[in-house]
């Protein structure tokens, strides 16, 4: 509860004092302090400001500095201990009990710490973060990976720590979605502590953030992250001076093995209780003296307004002005002082130029990167370097004129072909498995709809889904390798130039590659591209992308009709998906007001990537997977046997009469004259429907209308173990051609996303027009595509 909250005559304890820099000073130095008992005594009659009692002195504060002091009142107090049933009848005598009561439940909550995880892309942050928390949310080695905030709870050393990992960001100002979000997060929420983690191996570059936290007047702790890797380096820091240059601890973590992380939280438990004085100290990053007298200037015109100081540091407030911020003129020329603000501005601005020959942006930039200089001049020494790295000579390979494209095609080639032959082995068990287990209840239960409900519907339809397992396993896998190993980074830099010429921006391929995974976090990822044409065209192509809920449907049928040239049709179709996208967003660029922005991106480190990391991801994402089939593809399942079981079941004799005058039957056909020219059945198109809302549930819906195709029992080879293809498979290969089968496949990749990627683009657009538009013109690219296939492969197959 806020202090400001407390009704006319009503107490609390304070539990801390939130804001910034000299205001939380100059409250504490009033008797604001932890514990202390605070007392309204009365309301001004238009409410503000109000009065209260304090360690024996009436003090009168303004309702916004009030609303700064988190207090619990004695209402609150009885609530919660009500809650815990360790409420006495409550009389004169028990009003001692009751403040000491107050005084516990405030420590409690006291011992709650808002911890931010701020730095630059790539630092190791979500590492850290999943160490801290016990969280599993996906890392990787390039930018872009975390593009909203993440939060996490833990205990340490008495205290529970809110964790909120941000989005990795190079600096705090409006140039780019995730550094307005970092900025938004630490100014409106107000974090107890910042934890800015640094990469240690790029010390100069991370330290320009750490300078602007500094402006920001925030208690901030430094994770000087990926130590181990400054070390091997024969590099050395003097880490104690560091911290002093900077005013902040400074505490060496290696997040990847979990090294340090413990003495971090102890010191932001020591910043949070300021345990130790000497452990922080407030500093300003001296800018020159020119800079320093206009910073000064503004800072004062600012400062006019009393209320603006609880919000924001106006020290940092005159840095952003002068720096011709968007985000702070809005607040700045929002004050009653603007006029004098702005006109100071000007002339500050002319009288630099003057001065300095520089504008005053570039010239305060060069300063912060001129006090990281000198600190890092004093405290780093850099070992003998070597002529050439690891990184040097492989991206002198991976990235090279003629060999760059031929070894991306052949890597993407490698993953699709080991997910195939890889998981054919345990997907045939897996479906042995199954049919056996549908054999066993088939036997054992008697006739009738409930027997074929369980045995047609939930074995036959969430079985076809579960037989995938090792395949959606093994496509996570491979995709978390190359994330982890840095390769993703140099895809997006040899596609740049492509990218560029289709209208697109190079970071455009890092969403358009993690759409290979889920298309969902792939559009969310698209936050990270700065320009806005290059955003929304990235979201609308990304559909095209061939998600891990597509793969089932591959499998399925790449195993069935092209056994000896599975990998190659994967290939072929993820090679489709990505063609079909580049010409589409070479389209809407011409319909797109041109605001293109230069290619700036990190190529980080290779790295080995460990064991733990790999299978944390690839479990992660399996778990969601069993998880989809234990609600949506179950539910649905139930619901496409309900359709084709009722209403005449039993009027008809063969199976496929029973289906045809089904209620799914009847929707199906209604499709027919829609999909004959593709070479489907109408039972193909009762899967296209049920894709809508998930591609997964495309196979589900598959195992259900031809569940009774095949026997139950299973067929098997003749060691008598399971036959290499599924019940399905040899449904399917009896049904359709191979050419309906590989014109199913095309439509598959392009038609409508699923309903979460429909919402997902719908969010990110700004409204339901581009996600309306993106459902319209996929199933209109898929139906012309798969009528093309169709055709010329009837000439050849």
């Amino acid at each position: 509860m806020k202090l400001s909250e407390l009704r006319t005559g009503e107490r609390g304890v304070v539990v801390k004092v939130n804001g910034h820099g000299s205001f939380r000073k100059r409250i504490i130095e009033m008797g604001f302090v932890k514990g202390n008992k605070v007392k309204v005594i009365l309301n001004a009659p238009l409410r503000d400001p109000i009065e209260y009692e304090i360690i024996g002195y009436k003090i009168s504060l303004r309702r916004e500095e009030a609303s700064k002091i988190e207090v619990i009142s004695e209402t609150e107090a009885k609530e919660l201990l009500s809650a815990r049933q360790s409420l006495p009848a409550l009389d004169a005598s028990a009003e001692a009990w009751l403040e000491r009561e107050m005084d516990t439940l405030a420590e409690e909550r006291r011992k709650v710490i808002k911890v931010a995880l701020v730095g630059n892309p790539n630092c190791g942050k979500t590492s850290l973060f999943n160490i801290a928390s016990g969280s599993h949310e996906h890392v990787g080695n390039y930018s872009g990976v975390t593009v909203d905030a993440k939060e996490g709870v833990f205990e340490h050393g008495g205290y529970r720590f809110n964790l909120v990992d941000l989005p990795g960001t190079y600096s705090l100002s409006a140039y780019s979605p995730e550094e307005l979000y970092v900025r938004r997060n630490l100014v409106e929420d107000m974090p107890d502590v910042v934890v800015n983690v640094v990469d240690a191996s790029n010390l100069q570059r991370n330290l320009y953030l750490t300078t602007q936290l500094i402006d920001m007047n925030l208690r901030v702790v430094m994770a000087l992250n990926m130590y181990d890797e400054l070390e091997a380096r024969g590099d050395h820091l003097d880490i104690r001076q560091l911290g002093y240059l900077l005013g902040m601890p400074v505490v060496p973590t290696v997040s990847r093995t979990g090294e340090g992380i413990d003495a971090l939280f102890d010191t932001v438990i020591q910043i949070y209780e300021k345990s130790d004085p000497h452990i922080a100290r407030h500093i300003h990053i001296n800018h020159g003296v020119e800079l320093e007298q206009s910073i000064d200037r503004i800072k004062h015109l600012i400062q006019k307004d009393a209320d603006i100081r609880y919000k924001y540091s106006t020290r940092y407030l005159a840095i952003k002005y002068l720096e011709n911020d968007r985000e702070v003129e809005k607040v700045v020329e929002a004050l009653p002082g603007r006029d004098e603000i702005i006109a100071a501005r000007f002339e500050e601005h002319r009288r630099i130029e003057g001065l300095l020959k520089s504008g005053m942006e570039s010239a305060l930039v060069d300063a912060k990167y001129a006090f990281v200089e000198g600190a890092l001049a004093e405290t780093y020494i850099q070992g003998k370097k070597k002529r050439h790295t690891l990184t040097d000579k492989i991206d002198g390979i991976v990235t090279n004129r003629w060999l760059a494209f031929p070894i991306f095609i052949f890597l993407l080639y490698i993953v699709f072909e080991g997910t195939f032959v890889l998981g054919e082995y345990p997907m045939q068990w897996i479906e042995w498995i199954v049919e056996k287990f549908g054999a066993f209840v088939s036997m054992t239960m008697k006739d009738g709809w409930l027997k074929d409900l369980v045995v047609d519907g939930i074995i036959g339809g969430v079985g076809s889904v579960l037989v995938f397992l090792p395949n959606i396993l093994l496509l996570y896998m491979f995709i978390s390798l190359l994330e982890d190993s840095g390769y993703m980074a140099r895809a997006a830099f040899i596609m740049d130039r492509l990218m560029h010429r289709i209208g697109l921006h190079g970071k455009s391929f890092i969403p358009m590659v993690m759409g290979f995974g889920c298309n969902v976090p792939a559009i969310m990822a698209t936050r990270t591209i700065e320009s806005r044409k290059s955003r929304l065209i990235t979201t609308l192509i990304i559909p095209l992308m061939s998600c891990a809920g597509r793969m089932p449907v591959y499998v399925l049928i790449a195993g069935a009709f092209f056994p000896k040239k599975a990998g190659l049709v994967l290939l072929g179709l993820y090679a489709l998906g990505i063609l079909l996208a580049i010409v589409a967003a070479k389209i809407m660029s011409l319909f797109f007001k041109e605001d293109d922005l230069p290619f700036v991106m990190e190529l980080p480190p290779y790295r080995v990537p460990t064991g733990k990391s790999v299978f944390r991801h690839t479990w992660e994402k399996g778990r969601q997977y069993l998880q989809k089939m234990s609600g949506v593809i179950l539910i649905c399942s139930l619901v496409i046997w309900f359709l084709g079981y009722f209403p005449n079941h039993d009027a008809y004799d063969s199976v496929q009469e029973q289906q045809e005058h089904s209620f799914i039957g009847y929707i199906g056909k209604s499709m027919e004259p829609v999909l004959e020219p593709l070479g489907f059945d109408w039972r193909m198109g009762v899967g296209i429907v049920a894709g809508v809302g998930a591609k997964e549930l495309v196979v589900s819906t598959l195992g259900v209308m031809y569940a009774d195709d095949e026997p139950v029992s299973g067929a098997q080879d003749e060691s008598g173990g399971p036959s290499s293809d599924t019940r399905l498979q040899r449904a399917l290969v009896k049904s359709v051609t191979p050419a309906g089968a590989l014109a199913y496949m095309v439509f598959i990749l392009l038609y409508f996303p699923c309903i979460a990627t429909f919402v997902a683009i719908k969010n990110e657009s700004g409204g339901w027009k581009w996600a309306i538009i993106t459902a319209i013109y996929t199933v209109l690219l898929a139906w012309t595509a798969a009528f093309l296939t169709f055709r010329i492969a009837g000439l050849f197959l």
